[in-house]
């Protein structure tokens, strides 16, 4: 069978079972009210939980970074591509979250793979939730393919199952409990502080993904480690993404200075990586200092998911434990979820059917993500739409 014949069989499956995926082609900035395949639609699927992706004050910010840098950085960070910039806001997210340094990095995928690589070895033990994102397991499955570590899944949130595999393995062997801070297709929060308290008692480290946590939660926007008081030592490894809360794009890690210079030295997804444009540092650097000063973004942010919940609850939803911009709505079958979703964007509102397999099988469901750029109105109407759905 040649290579497209097989390929195109492989498509033909994914679309009878409802889990084809498409893009959609947006025109202009990246905001609440969305031009989407050319519709205007009211979007509740971005992940820009501060509305800050298009803040005036922060594209200003990234134009005079063009001004001052140029374009592109040219190289990698340990070549010539290393600006004053990028620096800066290295100095300025370990002062936000109160770590000793911090390391850029081009995306969160790249942190976690860079994180796993340059800490484990040969014989290692990573241990992960089984509902972690994609990137966190592949970061482990590659360990364990290429540097001889072993990887060791527990059921969601379970820490008592935690504790049991922490407690087999022997001392000599490193321990890495890794974790996402806010779990992507739930909205769901880790029990960091008892993940914190098992990795001390069991000699293992904590890493926690805060990806959907940075900017939202704390009283300053700090994230995670803000919101449940995890010091550097209670929390050595924490990484959090700048393309969601903070509006732009890149990731970073944080910790103590042998921390960051074992990853300049040896994680290999960021030597071998061309830095961000000097210019989208230099713009963070801007969305860092409105996040800090502008609580009332994550207050209001606050107030939505309570209007939301309460409205969605009365209609009857099956919504999951969520506190966070994170509301998933759960319906179970792929066609289904992709019918509603598409129904859903016919009356002007653009959610995403998530499906396997990015979740279990049978646990399809629609992501709700809402931002502080939202208005009142805006859930209302979204609130009568989904009352106007057919749910099976």
């Amino acid at each position: 069978m040649s290579l497209n014949d097989s390929l195109k069989k492989e498509l033909l499956n994914l679309e009878q079972q409802s889990l084809y995926r498409q893009r959609k082609i947006t025109d202009g900035p990246q905001q609440v009210h969305l031009i989407s395949n050319g519709k205007s639609v009211v979007s509740f699927c971005s992940n820009d939980y501060l509305g800050l992706a298009n803040h005036p004050g922060i594209a200003k910010a990234f134009k005079q970074g063009v001004n001052d840098y140029g374009v592109g950085s040219g190289a990698a960070h340990l070549v010539s591509g290393h600006s004053r910039a990028h620096h800066e806001l290295e100095e300025a997210l370990a002062e936000y979250t109160g770590r000793s340094r911090t390391l850029l990095f081009s995306t969160g995928y790249m942190a976690n793979l860079g994180i796993v690589n340059a800490l484990m070895g040969k014989g290692d033990i990573v241990f992960q939730d089984k509902l972690n994102h994609a990137s966190l397991i592949d970061a482990a499955l590659l360990s364990s393919v290429f540097l001889g570590s072993q990887l060791k899944r527990y059921p969601h949130n379970d820490m008592n199952r935690l504790a049991q595999l922490l407690t087999a393995p022997d001392n000599k062997q490193r321990k890495l409990v890794m974790s996402d801070a806010v779990f992507s297709m739930g909205g769901d929060l880790a029990q960091v502080t008892r993940m914190s308290e098992l990795c001390r008692q069991h000699d293992a480290w904590l890493m926690l993904d805060d990806a959907h946590g940075f900017g939202v939660l704390g009283a300053n926007g700090a994230g995670t480690a803000e919101e449940f008081s995890l010091d550097q030592e209670q929390l050595p490894v924490y990484m959090a993404t700048l393309g969601k809360a903070m509006g732009g794009f890149g990731a970073f890690v944080a910790g103590s200075d042998v921390l960051i210079e074992t990853l300049i030295q040896k994680a290999r997804s960021y030597v071998y990586t061309t830095a961000m444009p000097p210019a989208m540092a230099q713009a963070l650097l801007m969305s860092i200092k409105i996040s800090r000063e502008q609580s009332w973004r994550r207050e209001k942010l606050k107030q939505l998911i309570a209007q939301f919940r309460s409205g969605a609850e009365q209609l009857g939803l099956s919504l999951m434990n969520s506190q966070t911009a994170i509301q998933p709505i759960m319906v179970g079958d792929n066609e289904t979820a992709m019918s509603i979703s598409q129904t859903l964007e016919q009356q002007g509102f653009l959610i995403t059917a998530i499906r396997p397999p990015t979740l279990p099988k049978g646990t399809a469901r629609l992501r709700v993500t809402l931002s502080a750029e939202h208005e009142e109105t805006d859930i209302e109407q979204l609130l009568s739409a989904l009352a106007r759905v057919k749910w099976s």
